[in-house]
This record gives C-alpha cells, sequence and structure tokens, in this order.
C-alpha cells in the first residue's frame, strides 16, 4: 500500500505543477496573439494613411485597407478578455466605420486620426512589459 500511496503522491504533484505552467503558456500565447494582431493593424493602418493619401486616384485602396483593419480587429477581439483592449478594439472599430462612412459618401479626404489614435491604444496594450 505504501507504494500505492506515493504513486498518487507523485501524481497528485505532477499534475499541480502542470497546470500552473499550462495556465501561464495561455497567456503567454494569448500575450503574443495580441503583439502579432496589434502589429498587423499597424500595418494595415499604415496602408489606410497612404491609401486616403492617393484615395482620389484609387479609392479601392482605402476600402481594402479599412476591410484589412476590421479583419484583424475581428481576430483580436475574439482572442482577448482584456478590458484596455476591449476599449481600444471599441475606438478603432468606431472610427473605421466613419472613416468607411465618409469614403463612401465621397470624402476623398476622411479624418483617420481616431484610428491612428486608437491603434496606437491597441499597440500599448498589447506590447509586454
Amino acid at each position: 500500500m505504501p507504494a500505492r500511496r506515493r504513486l498518487a503522491a507523485l501524481t497528485l504533484a505532477t499534475a499541480a505543477l502542470v497546470v500552473p505552467i499550462t495556465v501561464g503558456c495561455g497567456a503567454i500565447d494569448k500575450a503574443l496573439d495580441c503583439v502579432e494582431t496589434a502589429d498587423a493593424i499597424a500595418t494595415s493602418v499604415d496602408k489606410l494613411q497612404q491609401a486616403v493619401s492617393s484615395a482620389a486616384d484609387d479609392p479601392t485602396k482605402a476600402r481594402q485597407a479599412l476591410d484589412d483593419i476590421d479583419k484583424e480587429l475581428k481576430s483580436l477581439g475574439d482572442k482577448t478578455d482584456n478590458a484596455d483592449l476591449s476599449k481600444a478594439v471599441d475606438d478603432l472599430n468606431a472610427g473605421v466605420a466613419n472613416v468607411r462612412k465618409s469614403i463612401e459618401g465621397g470624402d476623398n479626404t476622411p479624418d483617420i486620426t481616431p484610428i491612428t489614435k486608437a491603434a496606437g491604444e491597441v499597440g500599448k496594450v498589447c506590447t509586454p512589459g
């Protein structure tokens, strides 16, 4: 019987060590996802800035950049439960909707400041440290 007790104790001890490690890895994975998505959003915002500066020549580029941001926001929103990040994502969604509405209304030079500010907040929240 003592051998069984030692085996049971060893099994419980191992499980107690593995659970925090698994939870820790999940947090690391979430952080990496956040950083990767924030980087993708920053790239899409850069493309949007370039597209807006030449919107008169090709308004489809601005729409494509907005679509890319929407896609990254959906991905990020599905992966987070962080309140600060959720707020930044909501602000970014609102900015994207406003710029999209302006472009569809014929504005070739919409104000994208709310988008760049919100993207900056996403970057801050997602930066480790």
